[in-house]
């Protein structure tokens, strides 16, 4: 079987194969296995992937940009290795219902990208861009988290001002230093998540899990939304004896 730009690739095991610098834009891929692959400088912009399997596999310069993976697992059989992302774009991306645990993303820019449902439990995003420069000094930041698993996700200094994270799972998850002003964080879970120097200002976080969030560390909170019911917590939280 040919991989070629437009071409489909359905049950195959294509761990022995060369992805090197190959032209692979809109290509389909169904219920494949790639295992131990090195993609570098591969183009895959458009493509499909459903139900694959991508295992300790490393994707280095290669061209995502809006490509789609759904219900695709990057797992190894154990869990405790995940997929590479370096130097990769992958803006406007979409990764629905996939298991991206233990999972690196690092120096590769996510404009508009999305992850939707999906397992990323101590992954590591590592200088991601989600921003687009418009001008000199004009940015525009977009991007989607939504209803995933961060649990224990190492996300230091994530820049996603303005962007969405919505009912996702940010146990005992590194945010330090995370840039969040104006992000919607409804019905996040931020159970023991380590917020020091993170900016919140302007971020919505009605409806979320904020138990251990202490307001003196984050970097700024002007203008944060929460409701009635999670003021307890954060006051709790600074010393304050709350009663009802």
């Amino acid at each position: 079987m040919a991989l070629e730009a437009g071409g489909v690739a359905c049950g195959e095991d294509l761990s022995a194969r060369e992805f090197g610098d190959a032209d692979l834009a809109g290509m389909r891929f169904e219920n494949c296995v790639l295992r131990d692959v090195r993609l570098t400088g591969t183009c895959l912009q458009d493509a499909r992937f459903r139900d694959c399997r991508i295992i300790r596999c490393r994707f280095a310069n290669v061209d995502l940009r809006d490509a789609d993976f759904e219900n695709c697992s990057f797992a190894d059989d154990a869990g405790h290795v995940g997929v590479q992302f370096a130097f990769s774009q992958l803006d406007q991306a979409r990764f629905e219902r996939c298991d991206l645990s233990f999972a690196r993303i690092e120096r590769s820019s996510l404009h508009a990208g999305q992850l939707r449902g999906c397992n990323l439990r101590g992954a590591v995003f590592q200088k991601v861009d989600f921003g687009h420069a418009l001008g000199r000094r004009l940015v525009k930041w977009a991007g989607t988290i939504a209803d995933c698993n961060l649990e224990l996700a190492d996300l230091s200094e994530l820049r996603m001002p303005d962007c969405t994270l919505t009912g996702s799972r940010l146990r005992e998850a590194l945010l330090f230093d995370a840039e969040l002003e104006g992000a919607d964080l409804r019905g996040c879970d931020f159970t023991n998540a380590q917020l020091a120097g993170a900016k919140l200002a302007r971020a919505d976080l009605r409806g979320g899990d904020l138990a251990g969030m202490v307001l003196r560390e984050l970097g700024s909170v002007e203008g944060m939304m929460v409701s009635a019911d999670q003021q307890f917590a954060l006051l709790t939280a600074l010393g304050v004896d709350v009663h009802p």
